[in-house]
C-alpha cells in the first residue's frame, strides 16, 4: 500500500450523494480532466465507465455526476435543489458547457458509455474521457475513483496534494501509538500538529467546525423532510422524519437550535437514546440517497455513522463544546486514514466492511478519546468495531445506495458506541488483536471476497430481492 500524507479534509469531504466513489469521485475526475486540457479546442467528448462504475453507475448517479462535473458545477456549493432540472436541461438540449464556458453537443445517452463487462486492471472504479479537438486530433485521460472521493490519474499512486512533509510520520496504527507515547500527545493532538503542514491550527478548526455544521444540517434536513419515498424506483419509505416526530411527541420547532433543545427535553432512557441514534443515521443516508449534500465519512454510503455518533456525543454524552467536537473529528479522520493506507475504503475493492466497517471503527475510536480513553484504548475501540464488520459484503439492490445501505448506518453507529464502551472498560494491554492486525485481516478478506459482493449488484440481496418490494 502507498504511504500517503492524508489530511482530515481528505477523509472528510463535502459532496453530493449518493456515493463518494461512484458520484463524488467521477464528478471530481471530470473536473480534473477538463483542467488538464484546453477546453476551448474541444469539439466532441465521450466518457467510458468500467467495472463497478458501469454495473451500478445508474443507481449511484454516476452519469449525473459526470454531467455536472463536465458542466463546471462544484459539488461543495452546487444547489442540490436544482440538480434534476439542471441535468434534464442538458439532456433535453443535448448541449453541455464544459467547465461552465465552452458549449459543445453532448448526448448523455450516447456519449456516456457503460461498459458493464469490461474492467481496467488498476481498480474496479475506472473511467476514461476522450475528446476530439477542433483540428481532428484526440486526447484522453483515465482516472480511478478509489473510494471516499479520492481520485487518481492512471499512473499515479498518491494524489499530488498528499506529497507533503509532516511532523509525525504515521503509516500504521503501531507507529501512531508509538508517536503518541513518545510525544505525550493524544491522537487528536498529534493530528493537529500534522495538519499544520497544510494550514494553520485556526484554519483547521474553522474548517472542521464547518464540516460539523454540514453534518448536523444534513441530519436536521432528513428529520423534517416532507418526502415520503426515496428516488430510484424501489419506493423505499423515508423513516427519519416520522421517527423524529414520534420521538418529539409532536413538539414543534422552527430552527435547528430549537430542535436540539427539544431533543434535550425528551426521555433519556436507553431505548429512547438508541432510537435517536438510529434516527440521526437514517436521516443522513436518506438525504444521501436523495442526492442531498453530505460529508463523506469516509464515504457517502457510510456517511451517517459518524454524524450520528457525533450528535449522540453532543447531546447525550457531554460533548457540548466546539473543542471536543473538533477533537472527535481529528481522531476519527486519523483512524480512517490508517484503513486507507493499510487496506481500502472502497466497497468496490473490499465490500461494505470498507465503508460501514471503517466508519464504525472511526466513530468508535473518536468517541473513546473524547470520553477520556488513552491512545491504546482508542486503537482497541477501532479494532473491536472493525472486527465485527469483517467480511461484510456490498450488495445494493438495484445498484441504489438504499437497501441495505441506509439501515447499515444505524448498525454501524450502535456498534461504534458499544465498541467504545467495551474499550473504556478494558485493559488495552491485554488486547489479543491489534488494530494493525485487523486492518491487515480486512485487506486479506477483501482480496478473498468474490467480486460479485463488491458493489456490483451481482450477488446477495441484490439478486434475491424483487426490485418492486420496498424495505420494511
Amino acid at each position: 500500500m502507498a504511504k500517503e500524507a492524508i489530511s482530515v479534509f481528505d477523509i472528510f469531504k463535502i459532496g453530493v450523494g449518493p456515493s463518494s466513489s461512484h458520484t463524488l469521485g467521477p464528478w471530481r475526475a471530470a473536473e480534473r480532466f477538463l483542467k488538464e486540457i484546453n477546453v476551448n479546442e474541444v469539439a466532441a467528448l465521450k466518457v467510458y465507465l468500467y467495472g463497478s462504475l458501469a454495473k451500478t453507475g445508474k443507481g449511484h448517479g454516476t452519469d449525473i455526476a459526470v454531467i455536472l462535473g463536465l458542466n463546471g458545477e462544484d459539488p461543495v456549493t452546487f444547489d442540490t435543489t436544482i440538480l434534476t432540472n439542471t441535468v434534464d436541461l442538458i439532456n433535453t438540449k443535448k448541449k453541455i458547457k464544459l467547465s461552465g464556458k465552452t458549449e459543445i453537443d453532448f448526448d448523455a445517452e450516447k456519449d456516456i458509455v457503460f461498459l458493464r463487462k469490461e474492467s481496467l486492471p488498476v481498480h474496479p472504479n475506472a473511467l476514461k474521457f476522450i475528446v476530439t479537438l477542433k483540428d481532428g486530433s484526440t486526447e484522453e485521460g483515465i482516472y480511478y475513483s478509489v473510494g471516499g472521493g479520492f481520485v487518481l490519474k492512471d499512473g499515479e499512486t498518491t494524489s499530488p496534494q498528499q506529497n507533503v512533509s509532516l511532523k509525525y510520520d504515521v503509516h500504521d496504527a503501531d507507529e501512531l501509538l508509538q508517536n503518541c507515547m513518545r510525544a505525550g500527545l493524544s491522537i487528536s493532538q498529534l493530528v493537529m500538529e500534522n495538519e499544520k503542514g497544510w494550514r494553520s491550527e485556526t484554519e483547521t478548526k474553522k474548517r472542521i467546525l464547518n464540516l460539523k455544521d454540514v453534518m448536523f444540517d444534513c441530519i436536521y434536513r432528513g428529520c423534517y423532510s416532507i418526502e415520503r419515498t426515496l428516488p430510484g424506483g424501489l419506493n423505499v419509505a423515508r423513516r427519519a422524519a416520522k421517527m423524529n416526530k414520534q420521538l418529539l411527541k409532536n413538539v414543534s420547532y422552527k430552527s435547528f437550535d430549537e430542535w436540539i433543545a427539544a431533543i434535550k427535553n425528551t426521555d433519556r432512557s436507553f431505548t429512547n437514546t438508541m432510537n435517536w441514534i438510529s434516527c440521526f443515521a437514517l436521516a443522513v443516508n436518506e438525504e444521501n440517497a436523495s442526492f442531498g449534500r453530505v460529508v463523506t465519512a469516509p464515504t457517502n454510503g457510510a456517511a451517517g455513522v459518524i454524524p450520528a455518533v457525533l450528535l449522540y456525543y453532543h447531546l447525550f454524552a457531554g460533548g457540548t463544546e466546539d473543542e471536543s467536537l473538533v477533537q472527535f473529528m481529528l481522531s476519527a479522520a486519523e483512524l480512517g486514514s490508517l484503513f486507507k493506507k493499510g487496506s481500502t475504503i472502497s466497497a468496490a475493492m473490499g465490500g461494505c466492511q470498507a465503508e460501514i466497517g471503517v466508519s464504525s471503527a472511526m466513530a468508535a475510536g473518536a468517541l473513546t478519546e473524547c470520553l477520556g480513553g488513552s491512545p491504546a484504548q482508542v486503537m482497541q475501540a477501532a479494532e473491536i468495531a472493525m472486527e465485527h464488520h469483517l467480511g461484510m459484503t456490498c450488495d445494493p439492490i438495484g445498484g441504489l445506495v438504499q437497501i441495505p445501505c441506509i439501515e447499515r448506518n444505524t448498525m454501524g453507529a450502535i456498534k461504534a458506541i458499544t465498541a467504545s464502551q467495551l474499550a473504556l472498560q478494558s485493559d488495552s494491554d491485554l488486547m489479543k488483536v491489534s488494530l494493525d492486525t485487523v486492518i491487515k485481516t480486512m485487506w486479506d478478506t477483501a482480496k478473498d471476497m468474490s467480486a460479485k459482493y463488491k458493489e456490483t449488484a451481482d450477488g446477495g440481496l441484490a439478486t434475491n430481492i424483487p426490485l418492486n418490494v420496498p424495505e420494511c
